[in-house]
């Protein structure tokens, strides 16, 4: 047994006692996990898959552990590869002391087991399991993570390591490609601060000046008190190891390979690079784009997934990595190496570069006209909640003691929401069970992109449509947890 091995096991018994602060509980957790088989016959036979939700230690580089939830046992949590249409079982087991839940982000399933306490799903109880079953869909890539209010536990939902990536088998598959890999992003080590770091990297520029009078007029603590609180982070990851540590990406000169990556942060966006090469951009959130376009960098807000093919056809040893120095610098990459090449991995600044979703449109294509427009209003103020911005929707804050219903809406209808973000942050906007269609940005039409997830750039407009096709309830919500977490949902209720 190597070190690490001897580490990765004696820090989850008792045999750790002395070298890791609460590896007693670690250890009892891991004795009753030992005793979990005989469970399955309780809940009426084996599942296809399992997932067990407990507290571990990540090792991310040499000497640096990170204590966090996780599902069995690592981060990312295991790799779910379903079939589109073909029901599954799950069991679910949930070691920790508070009730959980672990939502399918991106597939279109009942509120019964989407796993969203506002949409009635019930909770994986504390020190308890709880079996799934259904029929997953639609295909393409997918995620599972934990949808709790955090507040100011940096411990808990997206600030945890509970998060796992999620592909289903489309019916067809053209595998245009030689092999996929699949790269999951994340921060660990949570902290809050004053300081806003958002870097705007969306295309088009400019700003709507009647969403400026808003935003000034919304918030009459502006520049009277401090800023809210940022999350700020210590280690960064790809696949649970920082750069330099675990495993390369090896590859072999003219391979087609698909990058299948998934941005699992809790509140930050991502970009990625690699130096000498581009990306072939095939998917985004799961779902084919009508116009797949080369790009020197991805793009990812929170929760935001990207499927791109890379023609390997620069040898050498390279680091796919965030273009932020210091993210990167602090392990947001991983080394890219080529068969029979050598050396220290090589960095290089891409071109500049913005993102915009338009590039991976259909100009062809005729947009449907919507039964009904549903107008929402981002506002913030500042340091409101307990130091925390609060957030409103049309000037209401979400209610969580009590939940409510924000809209009802038809079922079979399609709506379109109008998305004007008068506040000073970059918003990943996601609408759960559903799929929606970008209609506009900024002033300028697009059609064809299907997403369950659209950034909204500061003081700019986005629309986008969806049929009504779920029953029952279905949040809306900012995906970075801490502007849900402090007022910015909303709950339509399809009848």
């Amino acid at each position: 047994m190597d070190r690490r091995d001897f580490l990765k096991t004696a820090s989850l018994t008792a045999l750790a006692a002395g070298l890791f602060p609460g590896a007693e509980a670690l250890g009892a957790q891991m004795a009753h996990a030992a005793t979990s088989a005989a469970s399955a016959a309780d809940l009426g036979g084996k599942a296809d898959y399992s997932l067990r939700i407990a507290t571990g230690i990540l090792e991310l580089a040499p000497e640096k552990f990170i204590s966090t939830t996780l599902y069995n046992g690592d981060f990312p949590g295991p790799l779910l590869r379903f079939r589109e249409g073909r029901p599954v079982t799950l069991d679910i087991f949930n070691d920790t002391d508070h009730d959980e839940q672990v939502n399918w982000h991106g597939q279109h399933l009942p509120a019964s087991v989407d796993g969203a306490d506002e949409e009635g799903t019930p909770p994986v109880p504390a020190r308890g399991h709880k079996r799934e079953v259904f029929t997953p869909g639609p295909s393409g890539l997918r995620m599972y993570h934990s949808l709790v209010r955090a507040g100011a536990d940096l411990s808990r939902g997206l600030y945890s390591g509970l998060v796992g990536p999620v592909f289903i088998e489309p019916a067809h598959n053209p595998g245009r490609h030689d092999r996929e890999v699949f790269l999951t992003l994340k921060e660990f080590q949570p902290y809050l601060t004053r300081m806003d770091d958002d870097t705007p990297f969306m295309a088009p520029d400019g700003m709507e000046i009647p969403l400026v009078t808003i935003a000034a007029n919304a918030d009459p603590n502006a520049g009277k008190v401090p800023p809210g609180y940022e999350l700020a982070y210590g280690a960064f990851a790809i696949n649970g190891r920082s750069l330099g540590y675990g495993e390369p990406i090896r590859v072999k000169r003219g391979e087609r390979v698909l990058l299948q990556v998934l941005n699992a942060s809790a509140t930050e966006n991502r970009s990625l690079a690699l130096p000498g090469h581009v990306f072939e951009v095939v998917a985004l959130d799961g779902n084919p784009v009508p116009h797949p376009a080369t790009v020197p960098v991805l793009w990812l807000g929170a929760s935001e997934r990207v499927s791109a093919i890379v023609q390997m056809d620069h040898p050498g040893v390279w680091v796919l990595g965030d273009t932020a120095d210091a993210d990167r610098e602090a392990g947001m990459g991983i080394v890219v190496e080529y068969a029979g090449a050598s050396g220290e991995p090589q960095w290089q600044a891409p071109p500049a570069f913005k993102w915009d979703y338009r590039l991976f449109a259909d100009p062809a294509r005729m947009l449907q006209t919507p039964d009904e427009v549903i107008d929402m209003l981002f506002t913030a103020r500042q340091s409101a909640a307990d130091g925390f911005d609060l957030y409103a929707i049309n000037g209401v804050p979400y209610d969580w003691k009590t939940m409510p219903v924000t809209r009802k809406l038809q079922f079979g209808k399609r709506y379109r929401l109008r998305l004007r973000n008068a506040s000073g942050d970059i918003h990943p906007l996601h609408l759960l069970r559903h799929s929606f269609e970008l209609t506009s940005i900024h002033g300028h039409p697009i059609a064809g992109v299907i997403k369950d997830v659209v950034l909204v750039p500061p003081f700019q407009t986005t629309e986008v449509d969806f049929t009504a096709a779920q029953p029952g309830r279905a949040v809306f919500c900012c995906h970075m947890q801490q502007h849900m977490d402090f007022g910015f949902m909303a709950v339509f209720d399809t009848v």
